[in-house]
C-alpha cells in the first residue's frame, strides 16, 4: 500500500513537472537558467572592466539615448502593469490567496507571459549600469545598485520556471506600477538642468519602494498565516529578501536625506586650508584665476617673517 502510495505521488509530481515546464519552456530564456547566468555573469564583468576602459576618457552624454532608454522603460512597465491588472482581474485572482494554475487557460498564459515580460525588463535594467559607467557617475553605482540589479534578473528566472502565476503577480503588479513613476522621473531629468529643477520628488520614489518592501512581507506573512497551497520555501525566501532590501534602502535614504553635515562653530587652521585647496581646484578646473593671487599671498608671507 505504502509502495503504491509512493509510486502515485511520484506520477503526480512527473505530472505536474511536464505541465509546469511545457508553458515555459520554448520561451527565450526559459529552456536553461545558463543564458540567464552568463547575462548576469557579463554584468559583473563590465562592472570591472568598464570603468578601466573609461578611465582616461571623456564620459559620454548620452542624452538622447537616456530619453528614449527611459521612456521605453516606462511603456514597458505599464505594459507589465496593464497586463497583470487586466488578465489576473479576468481569471478573478485573489489578493490574498491565489495558488498557481498550470492550465492552459488564456487568462493564466496572459499572467505568465506578463511575468516573464517583468523578468525580461530586470534583465534590460543592466542599462541602467552600462550608462552610468559610460557617463562616468561611478558615485552612482553603489552595493545597493548592483545587487538590486543582479539579484532581480537571476532570482526571477526561478519564479518564471516555477512559479509564473498565483501569488507572484502581486510583487511584479506593484513593483512595475513602481517603475513607471521611476522612469518618468529619470526621462524627464535626462532633459537637463531647466527640467530637473521641478522634479522635487526624487525622495518620495525612494520612500514608495520602502512601503513596497513592507508590503511584501505582510502579504506573505498574511499567506503563510492562511496556509496558502503556495511554495512555502518561496514565500520564506521573499521575506528574507524583502528584509535586505529594506535594510539597504533604509540606509540609502538615511544617508542621502537624513543625516546632516556636520558644522564646525570654529575654523580650524588645518580645516581652513583643506577647504581652501578644494575650493582652489574647483576654480581652476573653471579657469586659473584663483593660483597667481594664492602664490604671491604665500611670497608676502615669506618676505615678511626674512624682515621680521
Amino acid at each position: 500500500w505504502i509502495l503504491d502510495l509512493d509510486l502515485h505521488k511520484l506520477k503526480n509530481n512527473k505530472n505536474f513537472l511536464k505541465a509546469l515546464y511545457k508553458r515555459v519552456e520554448k520561451w527565450p530564456l526559459m529552456d536553461s537558467p545558463l543564458p540567464t547566468l552568463a547575462i548576469s555573469s557579463s554584468y559583473l564583468l563590465f562592472l570591472w572592466l568598464g570603468p578601466k576602459y573609461m578611465q582616461g576618457r571623456e564620459p559620454l552624454q548620452l542624452r538622447k539615448t537616456l530619453i528614449l532608454y527611459n521612456f521605453s522603460m516606462l511603456v514597458l512597465n505599464f505594459f507589465i502593469f496593464k497586463e497583470l491588472f487586466l488578465a489576473a482581474r479576468a481569471a478573478n485572482y485573489s489578493y490574498i490567496c491565489q495558488p498557481v494554475d498550470y492550465s492552459d487557460d488564456p487568462n493564466e498564459v496572459r499572467v505568465a507571459a506578463a511575468l516573464w515580460w517583468y523578468f525580461i525588463s530586470k534583465g534590460v535594467e543592466y542599462l541602467d549600469t552600462v550608462f552610468f559607467i559610460l557617463r562616468k557617475k561611478f558615485s552612482q553605482i553603489s552595493f545597493l545598485h548592483v545587487y538590486h540589479h543582479c539579484t532581480m534578473f537571476t532570482l526571477w528566472w526561478i519564479g518564471i520556471k516555477w512559479v509564473a502565476g498565483g501569488q507572484s503577480f502581486f510583487g511584479a503588479h506593484m513593483n512595475a506600477a513602481i517603475h513607471v513613476l521611476m522612469y518618468l522621473y529619470y526621462g524627464l531629468a535626462a532633459f537637463g538642468p531647466k527640467i530637473q529643477k521641478y522634479l522635487w520628488w526624487k525622495k518620495y520614489l525612494t520612500i514608495i519602494q520602502m512601503i513596497q518592501f513592507h508590503v511584501t512581507i505582510g502579504h506573505t506573512a498574511l499567506s503563510l498565516y492562511s496556509d496558502c497551497p503556495f511554495p512555502k520555501w518561496m514565500h520564506w525566501c521573499l521575506i528574507g529578501y524583502a528584509l535586505t532590501f529594506i535594510i539597504l534602502f533604509g540606509n540609502f535614504y538615511y544617508q542621502t536625506y537624513r543625516r546632516q553635515p556636520r558644522r564646525e562653530t570654529t575654523a580650524k587652521p588645518g580645516k581652513a586650508l583643506h577647504n581652501g585647496a578644494a575650493n582652489g581646484a574647483l576654480s581652476s578646473s573653471n579657469g586659473k584665476t584663483d593660483e597667481k593671487p594664492a602664490e604671491s599671498g604665500r611670497r608676502k608671507r615669506k618676505g615678511r617673517a626674512k624682515r621680521d
